[in-house]
């Protein structure tokens, strides 16, 4: 089977947080045959419910096609976190029709990629191949939404293979560790406190029963949108949707959230870790965030673009004045992270240089943040952040799968198509005092501050 992409929560950095901005940015740079920018998305429901996206660029032919199920670890029964993950290693164990692990060899030998993600919010499955080849992908996958067939001679393996996932990615991590405590110290009893792929000692007696359970109430077309980006048209696609997924029928109720509110922490909270499996100390700090759906269209950008402004990258303001100007970072960067349905965070993050003070790296950092709080920014570095933010949209557009991606996890993480179209429109016009008002909305609350350092203990 493909390796599970899990999303659980890591240091971003301006590199990865970026490249995020820009494929949601890039929704609307999407350009037609002739390489002109086109918006011509198209989309329509299926009578059993299931949402069908065409996101046409017919420059070669390829597609990438994407299932997308409104479901993810947040939505876990309480006592069986990770069961959202599990299920999405389970479901390349077959059906009637593909013998266990067949799935992706089968994509292979038609000169395919597939793969499959976990987030909070969702959970997906994709594969990139030949036009041609659509219609086999698309009856495989419409295959495995009601036809999985799971046993403990499949089930139970796979568990130890989680298992086995969790302590590589997160016991074996110190940094996963310390952001760990950090999560749920910002978010509390909500989920997002806790890492996607669940709590050691709940993986370790999921069950088949409770695998499908968790499949038959949520793989349901009532409860999943379908996306093809690539040589494609609604017309072409529409019956092929219709002859593949159409026939399905709802097995359950469409799916209604009923979560805990966030509730943010009352007072700053620091957190240190030490373990003697770190070389170089590192500094961490994430700001309580409303999630761009709540946030609005016009706080959201501004919250992208402050991100870029402050952290972005080597043009920002913290590594221009404390990499390269005082040189007491080696690495300085910020990130807004606001696809979640609940509630999003801003996030800090610096390495001092060998020998350096964790004391006196925050101490800088909060210094900046002061300035900008009291000055506000400059309208050439307003400029040359929705610049860099503009550019990555640029290079991001050429990539089907990326286009896929912005608008799946803004549909799910509660944006329409309207909102992840006209995102870039937003972007350019955020102004100075937009700004100013994001840094004094996010930068001057509460805050969870965490530190990693070298030695022993936990």
């Amino acid at each position: 089977m493909p390796r599970s992409r899990f999303l659980a929560p890591r240091v971003l950095g301006p590199a990865l947080a970026l490249v995020l901005i820009a494929a949601f940015a890039a929704a609307w740079f999407w350009r037609d045959g002739d390489g002109a920018v086109s918006s011509a998305l198209q989309s329509f429901r299926l009578a059993n419910g299931m949402e069908v996206l065409a996101i046409p660029d017919h420059r070669a032919p390829v597609v990438t096609h994407m299932v997308w199920y409104r479901v993810g670890a947040a939505d876990e029964t309480p006592g069986k976190t990770g069961l959202a993950h599990f299920l999405e290693h389970l479901m390349f164990k077959g059906t009637a029709e593909i013998a266990p692990g067949q799935f992706s060899r089968i994509v292979s030998r038609n000169g395919g990629q597939d793969n499959a993600f976990t987030h909070y919010d969702f959970t997906a499955y994709f594969q990139v191949i030949a036009k041609d080849r659509l219609p086999l992908v698309m009856e495989m996958e419409a295959d495995r939404m009601i036809n999985l067939e799971l046993t403990d001679a499949e089930v139970l393996p796979e568990r130890d293979v989680v298992m086995e996932e969790q302590r590589t990615r997160v016991e074996n991590s110190p940094m996963s560790l310390l952001q760990a405590e950090m999560n749920a110290a910002l978010y509390g009893d909500h989920p997002y406190g806790r890492d996607i792929i669940g709590h050691k000692e709940e993986i370790d007696v999921l069950t088949t029963d409770d695998a499908l359970d968790f499949y038959n109430r949520f793989y349901t077309p009532n409860n999943a949108t379908l996306i093809v980006a690539g040589d494609i048209s609604l017309d072409e696609l529409r019956p092929l949707a219709e002859k593949y997924y159409g026939s399905i029928a709802q097995r359950a109720p469409t799916f209604e959230r009923a979560r805990v509110p966030v509730i943010w922490p009352a007072e700053d909270r620091r957190i240190v870790r030490r373990d003697d499996r770190v070389q170089q100390p590192t500094w961490l700090r994430f700001y309580p965030a409303p999630d761009y759906s709540n946030a609005g269209a016009r706080e959201g950008a501004a919250f992208d673009v402050l991100a870029e402004l402050l952290g972005g990258g080597q043009t920002s303001r913290l590594y221009r004045n404390l990499v390269v100007t005082q040189e007491i970072a080696a690495s300085v960067g910020a990130w807004y992270e606001g696809s979640r349905l609940d509630a999003g965070k801003f996030g800090l993050y610096a390495l001092p240089h060998v020998g350096g003070s964790l004391a006196e790296l925050e101490k800088a950092i909060d210094t900046e943040i002061g300035l900008l709080l009291a000055d506000g920014v400059s309208e050439e570095e307003l400029a040359r952040a929705k610049t860099v933010i503009a550019a990555s949209a640029i290079y991001a557009r050429d990539s089907q799968r990326s286009m896929a991606y912005a608008y799946g996890e803004g549909l799910m993480t509660g944006l329409s198509m309207a909102d992840i179209h006209e995102w870039p429109d937003r972007i350019r016009a955020v102004t100075a005092d937009d700004v100013l008002d994001a840094a004094r909305a996010l930068l001057a609350g509460v805050a969870v501050t965490g530190e990693l350092l070298p030695g022993e203990g936990t």
